[in-house]
């Protein structure tokens, strides 16, 4: 077992690194919900404060498996023997510690309020939840939750709907993704894709309304129809093909997809410059993914 700081590539694996991209959504979307979208140093402290909680999230979960990993996936970081068990505790330690320095030099110590809830539905996910029928709605939490960082608990109230949106879209993913080791549930998928569209006409609905601007709407629909298809398109592939390699698939669209829904959602709250830098994230994310597993 490595026993010493291990090479960077192995670090990125254990992060899930490319997801990461999938983190400023949330607080951007909060943020615009509330009306802070224009206190642009508060919402790119809290953007890095939420990557740090995200990343410090990915190590503690590969820590929480590795025994299982050692069976089902000996050729992750942890079993395969490239990061040691304590040092992927540690990296999770130490990133929680500075995603909550980082909230709370850009939001003040009222940032706590939302960021030490989000903390702690992380490690209890991870540490105490995923085994547990509570899985699926914790994991939601922890991104509804990271929703709510941006608008802070000032702005809670007129951020629920997106949050909503957001932790639906992320129970999704984590339900389909509780078999992409054994594959075979094409049910999964088949569900999975239905709320999609769901979520995709909530979120059309949800822009609509906030915006009467027609570029504006025509950008929703379209970053939303890009979602659908993406991610749609996916879990469709899965259920032509439930292998574990199609479901791989659809649960890596499910994550990078979130970067296109939260796209449409911020086009249409009214923040388009937010929008378009969002949505530039996506095909990058992409490309990295090719070559680092996100699931």
């Amino acid at each position: 077992m490595s026993c010493g700081i291990p090479a960077p590539g192995a670090v990125a694996e254990l992060v899930r690194l490319p997801a990461v991209l999938s983190v400023p959504g949330d607080v951007l979307l909060g943020a615009a919900a509330s009306g802070q979208a224009r206190d642009v140093p508060r919402s790119a402290g809290l953007v890095a404060a939420s990557s740090c909680l995200y990343l410090a999230g990915m190590a503690l979960n590969d820590y929480a498996d590795r025994a299982v990993d050692a069976v089902e996936r000996p050729a992750r970081p942890i079993p395969s023997g490239r990061v040691s068990p304590g040092f992927a505790l540690g990296l999770a330690g130490g990133m929680t510690v500075a995603g909550l320095l980082l909230a709370t030099a850009a939001d003040g110590p009222r940032a706590l309020k939302v960021v030490g809830p989000l903390t702690a539905a992380v490690w209890g996910y991870d540490l105490a939840l995923k085994a547990t029928a509570a899985a699926t709605p914790s994991m939601s939490a922890c991104r509804g939750l990271d929703v709510i960082v941006g608008a802070g608990a000032h702005g809670a109230a007129s951020a629920l709907p997106v949050a909503t949106v957001v932790a639906a879209h992320t129970a999704v993913v984590t339900e389909i993704s509780a078999c992409e080791v054994e594959g075979g549930a094409p049910a999964r998928a088949v569900a999975g894709l239905a709320a999609t569209a769901a979520l995709t006409a909530a979120s059309a609905a949800l822009s609509l309304r906030a915006s009467r601007s027609l570029p504006r709407r025509a950008a929703a629909l379209g970053l939303l129809g890009a979602y659908a298809a993406a991610v749609g398109g996916a879990q469709a592939g899965a259920v032509r093909d439930p292998s574990p390699a199609g479901i791989q698939r659809a649960v890596s669209a499910g994550v990078l997809g979130l970067i296109l829904l939260e796209a449409g959602l911020l086009a249409g709250t009214g923040s388009p410059a937010p929008a378009a830098g969002l949505a530039t994230l996506w095909p990058l994310a992409r490309r990295l993914a090719r070559r680092r597993n996100v699931s």
